[in-house]
C-alpha cells in the first residue's frame, strides 16, 4: 500500500478560510473605521474625522469581544486605523489615512507578481499548504455554498472516525511489510510545481490576485494625487470587499477542479 493510498482525505470546509479572515462579519467590520474616518473628516475636519476613526475600530474590537469572537483581524485592524491616523495627524492631511494602505496593495501586488517570475506562486504555496490536492479534499466543493457528499459531522464523527482509521492502520502496517518484501517502494507523491496544469492555474490565480492590489494601488493612487478623500474612501470600500469575495470565490472554484484533476490523475 502506497503512502498516498494509507492516507484519508483531510476534511477542508471554506469556512474555515472565512474564520482565518474573520467571517463575513469580520470583513465588513475592517470597513468601518474608514467610511467613520470620510463622513467625519467631510463634517467636521481631520481631528473629528482621526477620532472617529478610532473610535469606530475600538467599537469594533468591542464587539467582537462581546461576541466572544475572534479578535485577530480587530486587533490588526486597530492596529492598522492607529498607524494611519498618526500618519494623517503628523502629515495634516487627511489623504495620508490611505498611505498605509498604498503601500500595503502596493506591496503586495509587486510580491505576488515576483512569485510568478520565480515560478513559485503563492496562491499555490498557500492553497497546497492549506489543502494539498493530492489528498482530494476539496474534489468535491461547490462553489453554490455546498459540499457535495459533505465530509463528515463534527464532534463525535471525527472521533469515531480517528479510531477507526488507527484500528485501520494497525491492521494495515503488517500487510504493508508483506507487500514491501515483494513490490517495490511506490513512487513519491509528484509535487504541484511538477504538473503543468497545476502550475499554469495557480499562476493565473497569482496573477488575477496580484492584479486585484495593483488595480486598488492604481485607482487610489490617482485619487491621492488628487487629494479627493471622499472618493478615495468610496475606492477603498468599492474595490475592497466586493473583489476580495469574488477573487475568493474563483480561486476556490479553481482549486476544487485542480484537486479534482489532482485525484483523477491518482
Amino acid at each position: 500500500m502506497s503512502p498516498a493510498q494509507g492516507r484519508r482525505p483531510v476534511a477542508f470546509d471554506r469556512q474555515l478560510v472565512l474564520d482565518s479572515l474573520g467571517g463575513w462579519r469580520g470583513m465588513v467590520d475592517v470597513s468601518l473605521p474608514t467610511v467613520a474616518f470620510v463622513v467625519a473628516n467631510g463634517l467636521g475636519g481631520l481631528t473629528v474625522g482621526i477620532w472617529a476613526a478610532l473610535g469606530a475600530a475600538v467599537l469594533v474590537f468591542g464587539l467582537r469581544m462581546l461576541r466572544k469572537e475572534s479578535v485577530q483581524q480587530a486587533i490588526s485592524g486597530l492596529i492598522g486605523v492607529a498607524i494611519a491616523v498618526a500618519i494623517a495627524r503628523a502629515s495634516g492631511e487627511a489623504r495620508d489615512f490611505f498611505v498605509v494602505g498604498l503601500i500595503r496593495n502596493a506591496g503586495l501586488g509587486v510580491v505576488l507578481l515576483g512569485s510568478v517570475l520565480v515560478r513559485w506562486p503563492l496562491v499555490g504555496v498557500a492553497a497546497e499548504f492549506l489543502a494539498p490536492s493530492h489528498l482530494g479534499s476539496m474534489a468535491d466543493h461547490s462553489v453554490g455554498g455546498k459540499l457535495a457528499g459533505r465530509l463528515r459531522a463534527r464532534g463525535a464523527a471525527v472521533v469515531e472516525a480517528a479510531e477507526e482509521a488507527a484500528e485501520a492502520d494497525t491492521q494495515d502496517e503488517a500487510q504493508d511489510r508483506s507487500d514491501d518484501e515483494r513490490q517495490p517502494d511506490a513512487a513519491p507523491e509528484r509535487h504541484w510545481r511538477d504538473d503543468r496544469r497545476m502550475l499554469r492555474a495557480y499562476t493565473w490565480l497569482t496573477v488575477l490576485w496580484a492584479g486585484t492590489f495593483l488595480v486598488r494601488f492604481a485607482v487610489q493612487a490617482v485619487l491621492y494625487w488628487q487629494d479627493q478623500v471622499a472618493l478615495l474612501g468610496t475606492a477603498s470600500l468599492v474595490l475592497g470587499l466586493p473583489v476580495t469575495g469574488a477573487a475568493l470565490v474563483v480561486t476556490l472554484w479553481v482549486v476544487a477542479r485542480l484537486h479534482r484533476h489532482r485525484t483523477a490523475d491518482n
